[in-house]
């Protein structure tokens, strides 16, 4: 099988899947689910792919396998998120920027996560770069444990499980494997949709806050009255 490279080869979910099979796979959901360094891995793309060379046999480990182990790695990695987030506490906003390191990054995953609130740790993970710095934010924020433990299984099931089920049913379509560089592409599209639609957002709140300070300095200041006392 051979699939289009999104990028580099070494973020090419089939060349990871070759080269590394298994293993390779839940070392990158555990990276990408709550580490810093993790948040450019090809997590959504990579479940697909994984689903669909299982039920083509490309991968000889039982589907229900790998989806327990994918969901485990998952909620592991949440779960180092958070305690990197308690542990490291508000000192992560100051940290300067890195070639690995946005401060954006971070500042976009506190307002998912002061927008949904604890429902952003299912939410987020089907947001590329949200889902590396939410359980992490949740830590900082010192969310109730047991809270986030509860959604934090929820999420790493439901992306985990979820997308990995999804290529495997859509493996046995002919047509998914006739266009399965499409389907990656499209995979990928859709994963970044949100963040695309949050920047055009705030880059068209941020045009209208300049557009109303802008008029405010140009209006003219009040005029006094013909009879105004002297």
């Amino acid at each position: 099988m051979n699939t289009l490279a999104l990028g580099p080869a070494w973020l090419d979910p089939d060349y990871l899947l070759e080269q590394f099979g298994l293993i390779g796979l839940l070392v990158i959901v555990f990276a990408e689910s709550g580490l810093l360094i993790g948040f450019f891995l090809p997590g959504d793309s990579l479940l697909f792919t994984t689903g669909l060379l299982v039920t083509t046999g490309v991968l000889d480990t039982p589907l229900w396998l790998v989806c327990t182990l994918v969901c485990i790695a998952a909620i592991v990695g949440d779960q180092v998120g958070y305690l990197f987030g308690r542990k490291v506490g508000p000192a992560l906003f100051k940290r300067p920027d890195s070639r690995l390191f946005k401060q954006e990054n971070v500042e976009k995953a506190h307002d998912f996560f002061e927008k949904y609130g604890p429902k952003s740790l299912v939410l987020a993970r089907f947001v590329p770069i949200v889902r590396t710095f939410t359980p992490i934010i949740a830590g900082v924020s010192r969310m109730n444990y047991r809270s986030f433990i509860t959604f934090n299984i929820i999420g790493g099931v439901l992306w985990g499980a979820g997308v990995t089920l999804l290529g495997a049913s859509l493996g046995k379509i002919d047509f998914v494997h006739k266009n399965i560089e499409a389907i990656l592409i499209l995979i990928v599209l859709i994963s970044v949709l949100p963040i695309v639609v949050e920047y055009l957002r705030a880059r068209s709140k941020g045009k209208k806050a300049a557009a109303a300070e802008t008029a405010d300095g140009a209006s003219p200041a009040p005029q006094r009255g013909r009879h105004a006392k002297r």
